[in-house]
Parts: C-alpha cells; sequence; structure tokens
C-alpha cells in the first residue's frame, strides 16, 4: 500500500504540470513536438532525484549525459 501510494504521489505530481501544461500549450502556442520534448524533461527532472534520494541508486554519470542530451532536444526544438 505504501509503494501505492508513493509512485500515485510521484505521478501526481508529474501530470499537475504536465497537463495544464499541454491544454494550455497546444492550444496554439507550441507545436507537438515541442509539448513531447517538455514533458520527456520534466520527467527526468522527477525521476532522477526520486532515483538517487529515495531509491538510493547512486548518482552517475549517465544522469548527466542524459540530461545534456534532453538539453540539446530542447535547444533543437525550440529554435
Amino acid at each position: 500500500m505504501i509503494a501505492v501510494l508513493v509512485s500515485w504521489g510521484i505521478a501526481f505530481f508529474e501530470y499537475l504540470v504536465q497537463v495544464p501544461a499541454n491544454r494550455i500549450g497546444y492550444s496554439g502556442y507550441f507545436s507537438l513536438a515541442q509539448l513531447k520534448i517538455t514533458q520527456e524533461v520534466i520527467t527526468l527532472c522527477v525521476f532522477v532525484p526520486f532515483a538517487v534520494f529515495y531509491m538510493g541508486i547512486p548518482l552517475k554519470w549517465d544522469f548527466l549525459w542524459a540530461g545534456c542530451c534532453m538539453a540539446g532536444a530542447v535547444f533543437f526544438i525550440f529554435r
């Protein structure tokens, strides 16, 4: 039961940010591709702290490289 509540809590926070952004953004301000990249960046920003602080996974260079790839994707999709 605790695992369910924790996972729902994390998903709830993520959806609080994503769903309004998608509704507002797709009404003509952002393209679908821009919204998808934004969603992935939000997911990575939620997942990495969860993995490190809650799950106890050591902070690895892979997280940095994934963040750099996402930053590159943001740059190219929004230019």
